[in-house]
């Protein structure tokens, strides 16, 4: 079995596409090399460059795949890409102190754009043909509506923020956005997931996400200091929107902490994978996913599904929506407010009318009996 393999880049740094029909065979043995990774924009595997990556992986996988370089020339359009991205879109970014997922995320979409318009000067796309590309993203490529938002975005930022135009509405309605209630897993579902973590360091990293509605960056930027265990509270700094908070510090979490400290002795970070690198989050996700198998959960259950639980259960345990705002980091109560939507608690105490009425019917019913009996 052959395999094509093309160099070519991701975020400046050089991998290797390896391009080849599908085929489950081929697919498991990819998955055997460190570090390969799927590319959905781009329906290829990519691995990570070596000088001799040929003989590298002739060698390891001999008798099994063939490895061969694609001397075809890198289409026309490909190389226009690069030198049409303009260096000024992510110094903006840069400028304005958006976070790092940010500007991965507008420089994606905004070379997608570019990639739809390889032969058009930036300067020269009128509205109509933005206009034409978001409607492709919506009919052909089926983007969601956060994506579709996302793709705007990018777009706006260029035109609005890096050229300094006026704000406009450019080009087709906001999509609006779709209601969905958030998936939460009741107490009894999160102690069960909770007890199939035995190693001490996944079970900090995963008990305390849970103890305080953490998301998985907040977790892994965590450092030493920011565990205030005399005040019970732990610092989150530069978070979701470039906010700092406070949050809850468990009793129950600070005992872990204290004895995962002593054996694992971090020195930068509170999670590490080795001395001052950050915990990986993708093995993160992969311990809950375990757990949750092992628990016999039949629910999906992410690591935010942990942050939408612990909101709820805070909310069922009667505490103040305005708290809860807070202690997520929310800008705006009505993110928070879909909590009462998925909370049990309160809709439990609610009497239906009918039941209400069934009470008032009884009770007639039973004077007239009365009535009826004295009357006899």
């Amino acid at each position: 079995m052959q395999i094509e393999t093309r160099e070519y880049r991701v975020n400046d740094k050089k991998r290797i596409a390896l391009l080849f029909q599908y085929d489950n065979n081929i697919i498991s043995l990819v998955k055997e090399i460190e570090g390969r990774r799927w590319s959905a924009s781009n329906k290829f595997w990519h691995i990570p460059y070596q000088k001799d990556y040929l003989e590298i992986l002739n060698k390891k996988f001999r008798g099994k795949l063939e490895f061969i370089r694609n001397t075809t020339e890198k289409p026309e359009k490909e190389k226009s890409i690069k030198n049409h991205f303009p260096p000024e879109y992510i110094e903006t970014l840069q400028l304005r102190n958006y976070c790092k997922s940010t500007i991965t995320t507008y420089r994606l979409h905004f070379q997608r754009f570019l990639k739809y318009y390889p032969n058009t000067k930036l300067k020269d796309i009128t509205h109509e043909q933005i206009r034409k590309y978001l409607l492709y993203l919506i009919n052909d490529k089926k983007y969601s509506t956060s994506a579709q938002n996302q793709a705007i975005n990018s777009i706006k930022f260029y035109y609005e923020k890096v050229l300094g135009n006026p704000v406009e509405k450019y080009f087709v309605p906001r999509p609006r956005k779709e209601k969905k209630l958030p998936q939460v897993l009741s107490e009894e579902e999160v102690t069960k997931i909770l007890k199939q973590i035995k190693n001490l360091k996944h079970k900090c990293i995963i008990y305390l996400i849970y103890s305080a509605g953490l998301r998985l960056t907040e977790a892994v930027h965590l450092r030493i200091s920011d565990i205030q265990s005399d005040r019970k509270q732990i610092f989150i700094r530069s978070a979701k929107g470039n906010k700092d908070r406070y949050v809850i510090l468990a009793d129950t979490i600070l005992e872990l902490l204290r004895e995962y400290y002593k054996i694992y002795k971090p020195i930068k970070w509170l999670f590490e994978s080795r001395p001052e690198i950050q915990y990986s989050k993708r093995k993160i996700q992969r311990v809950l996913k375990s757990a949750v198998e092992k628990a016999g959960i039949k629910k999906l259950a992410t690591i935010h599904t942990l942050r939408h639980s612990f909101a709820t259960h805070l909310l069922e345990h009667g505490t103040d929506l305005r708290y809860i705002q807070e202690l997520l980091g929310h800008k705006s109560s009505k993110t928070t407010e879909i909590y009462t939507h998925v909370t049990h608690t309160a809709k439990n105490k609610i009497v239906s009318p009918l039941d209400n009425l069934d009470l008032k019917i009884n009770k007639i019913d039973t004077i007239k009996r009365k009535e009826d009996e004295i009357s006899k």
